[in-house]
């Protein structure tokens, strides 16, 4: 425990940003998730949606800080591949 009070201000805020933080991370994984359903399923439209809501949040976690932008690019281009790889 902190002996100081901006320490344990620190803390307070440090706990806070990393609840953020998790719960975007968790939310970029459940939208790759609910595209490689999609894609599983086979169902192209339902693919395309989930493509477009998935590539919108790396971009969005890329922009905030939560993943690197290469990792942010390496993501989408995979995702690129797997609806480019569907049967039509």
């Amino acid at each position: 425990m902190p002996n100081i009070k901006s320490a344990s201000k620190r803390v307070l805020i440090s706990r806070a940003r990393n609840q953020k933080n998790k719960a975007g991370k968790s939310y970029v994984k459940t939208m790759l998730k609910k595209f490689d359903a999609a894609v599983a399923e086979g169902n192209r439209e339902a693919a395309e949606g989930a493509y477009k809501v998935a590539v919108k949040a790396v971009d969005r976690a890329a922009a905030k800080g939560l993943i690197h932008k290469n990792n942010a690019a390496h993501k989408k281009s995979s995702l690129t591949v797997k609806l480019n790889g569907m049967a039509e």
